[in-house]
Order: structure tokens, then C-alpha cells, then sequence
């Protein structure tokens, strides 16, 4: 059974592209964009996960938040603040959220998130390193939880972007993704600088993850975007 996350969020565009990118990685979503309707429906009924706002119409994300944790509503909580809100982040914590995001956000790093909470939800705490999520390409070991990636098992160190560049391509190995994906997925819908920013990561990835035969190398499709390309197999005809 799919887990279901309820997102009470009132811009529209936000909580259709939050609807949409967690209904294609196989959650069932509910949108509330009113903060009563967004109590009730948690309420109402169980989910695994809520997805709040805290600037809401009617009731603000604090207060849905204190008023499910005093009903014994215990489904955690990612709340969604404003940039360099940081004393919404203190507060929002001290009221029972399990973890934050700061908008602009991207979609990438978003369902880290949402996945690194759900785990540690259904074991009831963080998941043993053994047993944590790791994504392994070629020579490359990646780490979506914590932000980390190794290649031929020593550390490489990627800027925040860089990594979830890195991970939506590995993601889709072989396949052309446009500029504009890189673009809506890992700087959000709302980014208003341009495509350069793209290349300028791309590049930097480039040169920090092609250093030898087993590693995989970022091809560039002209004026279109780029592709993940898998090292070849020993022995095997390319």
C-alpha cells in the first residue's frame, strides 16, 4: 500500500508541483490549502507523513502543529518555512516538526527528505548505517540521506547542488535531461537565475567525479542538456 502524505500548503503552483513529483514516486498525496481544512483532514484520517506550511489562511502551520500533538497526533512533520526564517525553524522544531525545508527548495533534495523521514518513522529510529539508502553507480557510492559520495571509496566533496544534480542524473542513467528539468527539479520552479547555472555545476561535477576508467562520465547534449553515461564493463564490447 502506497504511504500517504498530506501537504497543506495555499499557493497553488507550490502544492501542485509538491502533489505531483510525490504522486510519480508512488505516494498518495492529499492537498489541503486552507489551515482548518488542513487540521481536519489530519484528523480525520492517518497519514505517514504531513508536508506544512507555516504561513496558512485560517490557522497557521504552529498552531495544526500544537493542536495535533495535543490530540496524540503523532505523524511527523516536515514543515515549510520562509528563507533565513531561522526562528521559524526554532520554533516550528519546539512545537513537534521533525525536520524543515527553506523555500525555495528542490524538488530533489525535498524527497530526501521525505524519505529519510518516513524510514526513520517506520523503524522508530534512524536506520542502522548498514542498512541506510545508498545508490551505487560505476565506481560511485551515494549517500541521498547524507549528502554523500565516495568514488573508489574515498570521499568526494559536492556542494549541495552539485549532489542533487548528481542524483537526479544517476536516477535516470542513459537517458537526456533537459536543462530546464535540472533546473525546476534542483534549484525549484520559482529560481529566477538562468540555464548558465546548470552548466557551471555540470562542469564542476565534471571534474570532480571523471578521474578514471570505472567512472561515470556526464555527457553533454548540445542544446539540449545532458546524460548520465555508465562506465563500460570489463571485457564487454562497447
Amino acid at each position: 500500500m502506497a504511504e500517504r502524505i498530506l501537504v497543506i500548503e495555499d499557493e497553488p503552483t507550490l502544492a501542485r508541483l509538491l502533489s505531483y513529483n510525490l504522486t510519480q514516486e508512488g505516494y498518495e498525496t492529499t492537498v489541503a490549502s486552507h489551515g482548518g481544512d488542513g487540521l481536519e483532514a489530519a484528523l480525520r484520517q492517518p497519514f505517514d507523513l504531513i508536508l506544512l506550511d507555516i504561513m496558512l489562511p485560517g490557522l497557521s502551520g504552529f498552531e495544526i502543529l500544537t493542536k495535533l500533538r495535543q490530540q496524540g497526533v503523532r505523524t511527523p512533520v516536515i514543515i515549510l518555512t520562509a528563507r533565513n526564517a531561522e526562528d521559524e525553524v526554532v520554533q516550528g522544531l519546539r512545537h513537534g516538526a521533525d525536520d524543515y525545508m527553506t523555500k525555495p527548495f528542490g524538488v530533489a533534495e525535498l524527497l530526501a527528505r521525505v524519505d529519510a523521514v518516513l524510514r526513520r518513522s517506520r523503524s522508530g529510529e534512524a536506520a542502522p548505517r548498514a542498512e541506510e539508502n545508498v545508490i551505487r553507480v560505476g565506481n560511485l557510492a551515494i549517500y541521498p540521506d547524507r549528502y554523500e559520495v565516495t568514488a573508489g571509496g574515498e570521499p568526494v566533496r559536492l556542494r549541495p547542488k552539485e549532489f542533487e544534480v548528481l542524483l537526479h542524473l544517476v536516477q535516470r542513467p542513459g537517458v537526456v535531461v533537459t536543462r530546464d528539468e535540472l533546473m525546476n527539479v534542483v534549484w525549484g520552479f520559482d529560481y529566477i537565475g538562468g540555464q548558465r547555472t546548470v552548466d557551471v555545476h555540470v562542469s564542476s561535477l565534471r571534474k570532480k567525479l571523471e578521474l578514471g576508467p570505472h567512472s561515470v562520465r556526464i555527457e553533454s547534449i548540445r542544446g539540449v542538456g545532458y546524460k548520465l553515461v555508465l562506465p563500460k564493463q570489463e571485457g564487454v564490447p562497447g
